[in-house]
């Protein structure tokens, strides 16, 4: 519990109204970086990849990266024509709760997740969906948090009432 509210005493310090959520490390960085060492690790711990050679593999990956691309030209789209930012160390100039933020409040990270889950299905690394969860999780926790922690003290009741009705990632 004293941790807890260390830490969220640590991400209030660095969250300020006007500033940003305070994420100084680029979110696509993340997903890069456990997708590289996926495949350290394989070459260090080989698990067999021979599920990944079946064409139906291939074929959810071409899936896989059509509906991401549906999610991140969709909402970096949006985040263009409204003249907002997706640099985290800058402040948001408006909340995006329309289109494709009506289905999630993070439809660039799901796009992110999908289009790793993707490649793997053609890079065949068993590594990858092992680590994912790790990814998940500094996702959730060092990204979403903050720059919920972020939203609510920019935009306050309208971000609740927004957050109440749209799911954080599906």
């Amino acid at each position: 519990m004293k941790s807890k509210s260390k830490m969220e005493n640590t991400i209030n310090n660095q969250i300020n109204k006007g500033k940003g959520p305070g994420v100084y490390i680029p979110p696509p960085l993340f997903y890069v970086l456990i997708f590289l060492a996926s495949v350290v690790v394989q070459k260090e711990i080989p698990v067999s990849n021979a599920i990944f050679q079946i064409w139906a593999i291939k074929v959810v990956g071409i899936i896989f990266l059509i509906i991401a691309s549906f999610f991140l030209v969709r909402s970096l789209r949006q985040f263009f024509q409204s003249k907002n930012t997706v640099i985290l160390i800058k402040p948001a100039s408006s909340l995006q709760k329309t289109g494709i933020y009506r289905i999630s409040r993070n439809p660039m990270y799901v796009g992110l997740a999908i289009v790793y889950l993707g490649i793997t299905c053609f890079i065949g690394n068993w590594w990858n969906i092992i680590l994912f969860p790790i990814l998940f999780l500094i996702v959730q926790e060092y990204i979403i948090k903050r720059e919920e922690k972020y939203l609510e003290l920019e935009f306050g009741q309208q971000y609740e009432e927004y957050r109440r009705t749209v799911r954080r990632w599906l």
